[in-house]
């Protein structure tokens, strides 16, 4: 089978696709015909030993998967061969065929297509841990989401949508700010291209407040980081939660004080972390969220597909910033 593997630290263009054996299911785990693969930043970083995992080279980007079960091993019971699935891998993804622990698979309806299954459970997954488990999120909530047209920022803009908030989309172009309306948002702000020098920051905490109201964000979804998050948090309404999920702008540094002077909470949301924690919970979300595509308030954006030969390409584009919703790489 073929894989797409990274040998040596460095960028999308240091990837190699490579003819490698086939996986056999071990006790507990299971392998899967991969369909498609969902395309994440944390493949971005991943390859270039920047992610809080760093795994054992060569080895495969790809943390999400769709596919058909092939085999199980020994004790598995809750997927057979045959069974559409998606999964989250962390890595390995972007091959042919992948073994996996069993309970990282979710069997999907016959109406789910692969490409949807695949650009799933991370994204959805993440911003529905965000909004629910991390900021108690409550109907005529006003919801700032930063990054509103990527892959986790859609899903939050869908998900706070149907949570009954009033969401509005924040990004770098007219463009991914109609995507976010066209998905759910009450309506959006254009912001400039960072970093930020003092007045600056000021201007785009202005512009922030303006679009959020004069009661502010009682919840902000920072999917960006850099100069951005403090500009944010300035447009946070008294008492609010400014939830922190990621970082492709660059790690901010928050002055505190305005956490004292807003009175509010600066919360992280690991939500790979939290899966493995509690994992009853995070079935629960997943039951929940399949119940929300099923009834058609959420549906996976799938902007470009790129075949595995060229996976590395899609790796790149997203790390250009300029895609949105999701990458997807499909496996013929």
């Amino acid at each position: 089978m073929k894989a797409l593997l990274s040998k040596s630290v460095g960028g999308p263009e240091t990837l190699v696709l490579e003819e490698v054996e086939s996986p056999k299911a071990k006790p507990g785990s299971a392998v899967v015909s991969v369909k498609a693969i969902g395309v994440n930043y944390p493949d971005v970083l991943i390859i270039e030993d920047k992610y809080q995992f760093k795994p054992a080279r060569p080895f495969a980007p790809g943390g999400e998967i769709a596919g058909v079960v092939k085999e199980v091993g020994e004790g598995v019971t809750h997927v057979k061969p045959g069974d559409r699935v998606l999964g989250n891998t962390g890595w390995g993804g972007m091959a042919e065929e992948l073994a996996l622990e069993a309970g990282r698979l979710i069997p999907i309806p016959d109406s789910m297509p692969f490409d949807e299954a695949a650009a799933f459970i991370m994204t959805y997954g993440t911003s529905y841990h965000a909004l629910k488990d991390r900021g108690h999120i409550k109907p005529g909530e006003t919801l700032l989401v930063l990054g509103a047209a990527g892959g986790v920022g859609l899903a939050a803009v869908e998900l706070g949508k149907a949570m009954g908030a009033r969401v509005i989309a924040a990004a770098s172009s007219q463009e991914k700010v109609d995507l976010a309306i066209s998905r759910g948002a009450e309506s959006g702000v254009v912001y400039p291209t960072g970093p930020f020098d003092r007045d600056g920051q000021k201007a785009l905490a202005e512009l922030f407040k303006g679009a959020c109201g004069p009661n502010g964000a009682d919840l902000v979804y920072d999917g960006v980081g850099g100069d951005y998050a403090e500009a944010a948090l300035r447009a946070m309404a008294w008492e609010g939660r400014f939830l922190v999920v990621g970082f492709p702008a660059g790690i901010p540094r928050i002055p505190l004080n305005l956490a004292l002077l807003k009175g509010c909470d600066i919360v992280g949301v690991f939500w790979g972390t939290a899966v493995a924690r509690d994992p009853v919970g995070h079935q629960r979300n997943v039951k929940e969220l399949l119940d929300l595509y099923a009834a058609g308030k959420i549906k996976p954006h799938v902007s470009e597909h790129y075949p595995l030969a060229r996976a590395g390409e899609a790796i790149a584009h997203l790390a250009s910033r300029k895609a949105m919703g999701k990458v997807v790489v499909t496996v013929d």
